[in-house]
């Protein structure tokens, strides 16, 4: 087994052991960037001078027995997270040229365990699109297959461990842009609870949904990521005082006592793939052989999520995007000698198709009139969904789901019909609106070899129930380890 192709806990076992440098890992994984990224494109920005510095670092505190459970461990960070004078650009244009001068609390957390950052990764711009071909960089290609998406937003990210470019990531998941990605890709990626993970230096998309989770190769290095990131964070007014358990710990044999609820709503879905249903159905049967029980589960106002989603995510996209105005920092349009068409042209030139189309649905929900009969609307249902979640983990420890009602589409395929790309959001979202943790485990593969997840939803801070079934599973049947062949 090549370095780059190793697990993170795999690695610092043999880091541990000196048995292998941070340099030698990182210099695998750098040149592996170097043998692949020209066609797959999963990174904007690559550190090599930086990471391979941050490498040397670790092997000296190695040497000295102060090892800690991600260091000298090669990760890549989605570039909506900022790194202290490293380019941030949130895939737009309009931050092309922005170096943050302060680090994310994930990314300070993620330093001080030790990790090597390698570089950031290709996204939809602002998050905003479920296929990474929003980016006003390049298009992200999946590494199972070239010519299909890898997923959105975090598709880079995902693309990135999929390929063997990095042993894990840090992506952000807004409607479910770490699991569904995570999916597509055949890896494993967490959204946790809202407030378990600090926001603080994550450049907002819709402030009340938008949550930090890892990508990684298994469950094992999720559980491992999660313990570095999660915790209180005074600077993040959205963040809990929750005492953060090791998440390790729930990686045990063992399903008996366990419920899963099945929601009846989610297999009635229009455009659900036979290959994602079927394969589904079968992870649900393996769990039962494996001790769970399965229940019956409702949540009634399913069919309303993607309406009030996609209101309520862009009028706080449309609030948190007005700074971008060509005064403050990041890209004007020095074309205008006048300050009202500066504005104007700046915002028009600076932000893509998809960012334009949800700043003015936004705008409008809140504008005079407007604001009571859709952003308020929005969120009443909201506030059903979230107890229609309360009312069916008064059931059930865990919820099972497909994913993605399809397998990755081929890039271009859907892009021009927006519609149908929100609807493809339709088994993840509302995890984000009740802010409860949700998790895609690959569970099988479709007939053309492509990938496809299984979510497991779990109550708000019980993350460890999530791992402990996702563990389970993923030993019982491997799926994870099968790689593309790229």
């Amino acid at each position: 087994m090549k370095l780059h192709e190793l697990s993170i806990v795999k690695a610092h076992t043999l880091l541990k052991a000196k048995e292998v440098s941070s340099k030698e890992l990182t210099q695998s994984v750098l040149e592996r960037i170097a043998e692949v990224d020209d066609r797959v494109g999963a990174y904007i920005s690559v550190f090599e001078e930086d990471a391979l510095k941050t490498a040397e670092k670790a092997d000296k505190d190695i040497a000295k027995g102060c090892i800690g459970p991600l260091t000298g461990i090669p990760l890549s960070v989605k570039d909506l997270i900022c790194t202290k004078g490293f380019r941030t650009t949130c895939g737009s244009k309009i931050l092309e040229n922005f170096y943050p001068p302060y680090d994310a609390t994930v990314a300070k957390k993620l330093k001080e365990a030790g990790a090597v950052i390698v570089g950031k990764t290709n996204m939809d711009e602002f998050a905003m699109g479920s296929s990474n071909e929003n980016s006003a960089f390049k298009v992200t290609r999946n590494p199972w297959n070239l010519e299909r998406i890898p997923g959105g937003s975090s598709g880079g990210s995902a693309a990135s461990v999929a390929s063997n470019m990095c042993l894990g990531s840090i992506g952000s998941d807004t409607g479910g842009s770490v699991r569904q990605p995570a999916s597509f890709c055949g890896v494993v990626g967490m959204k946790p609870t809202y407030g378990r993970v600090s926001r603080f230096g994550l450049v907002a998309f819709a402030s009340s949904l938008d949550q930090i989770g890892p990508l990684t190769k298994d469950v094992s290095d999720c559980a491992l990521m999660m313990n570095v990131i999660s915790g209180y964070d005074p600077k993040d007014s959205t963040s809990v005082p929750e005492d953060v358990p090791d998440y390790t710990a729930s990686l045990r044999q063992g399903l008996k006592g366990v419920v899963a609820g099945i929601p009846k709503e989610y297999n009635s879905q229009e455009g659900l793939d036979p290959d994602v249903y079927n394969a589904v159905q079968d992870a649900v049967r393996k769990l039962e052989e494996l001790g769970i029980e399965c229940v019956e589960v409702s949540l009634p106002h399913t069919e309303y999520a993607v309406a009030a989603y996609y209101v309520i995510a862009p009028s706080e996209a449309s609030s948190n995007l007005a700074r971008y105005d060509g005064v403050k920092y990041g890209f004007r349009d020095m074309s205008q000698d006048d300050l009202i068409n500066m504005y104007r042209t700046t915002k028009s030139k600076g932000f893509g198709t998809e960012v334009q189309r949800r700043i003015i649905i936004g705008t409008y929900a809140l504008s005079a009139g407007y604001y009571d009969a859709y952003y308020g609307k929005a969120s009443q249902v909201r506030t059903l969904i979230t107890d229609d979640f309360r009312k069916a983990f008064e059931k059930c420890d865990v919820i099972l789901s497909p994913v993605s009602p399809t397998t990755a589409f081929k890039i271009g395929e859907k892009i021009d019909d927006p519609l149908t790309m929100y609807m493809l959001d339709v088994f993840t979202l509302s995890a984000n609106l009740a802010g409860i943790p949700g998790i895609s485990v690959p569970c099988g593969f479709s007939k053309d070899n492509l990938p496809i997840g299984l979510q497991i939803m779990g109550k708000h801070f019980n993350e460890q129930v999530i791992f402990k079934t996702a563990f389970n599973f993923e030993q019982a049947t491997r799926f994870h380890e099968r790689k593309p062949g790229l």
